[in-house]
């Protein structure tokens, strides 16, 4: 947004705050998103398969929220079961079911709302022409709103 700013003839300090204020927040939260369409996503909607990010044993929020919050008995079975390559669809359902029970899931999509909200709030106060604001209000929406 910087950058379009700048070609844009920069619009001053005060509108490259605004579209950091707006664009920080929401990629926060497209990552976020993407991080839960990792673990919980349709193949058919997300080109990959079901648990990918659990077979790679990427380090998310989502599981670092599952590991703060898990028993010893479910962080166990998240660090034996994590990164292991050939983690099998009833794995893959033993760790969403751990996700899931710990609150991980439901805190995730707690920060991507309050994340999302926020880059609206900026958005609004921004001030910019209708054009624009609906344009980047549909792109909060498409980044952070993809279904699992």
């Amino acid at each position: 947004m910087h950058l379009g700013a700048a070609l844009a003839g920069g619009g001053g300090p005060a509108l490259v705050e605004s579209y950091s204020a707006y664009g920080l927040p929401l990629g926060e939260a497209f990552q976020l998103r993407d991080d839960v369409l990792g673990v919980f996503g349709d193949p058919a909607v997300t080109g990959k398969p079901a648990g990918d990010d659990l077979r790679e044993g990427k380090r998310t929020v989502l599981v670092a929220l599952t590991m703060e919050r898990a028993s010893a008995a479910q962080a166990d079975t998240v660090r034996s079961r994590l990164g292991d390559a050939a983690l099998d669809d009833n794995g893959v359902a033993v760790l969403r079911d751990i996700i899931t029970e710990t609150g991980a899931l439901a805190e995730t999509e707690r920060m991507i709302a309050t994340r999302t909200a926020q880059a609206v709030r900026a958005l609004e106060a921004a001030h910019l022409p209708a054009e624009a604001a609906a344009a980047l209000l549909e792109l909060s929406a498409a980044a952070t709103a993809r279904t699992v």
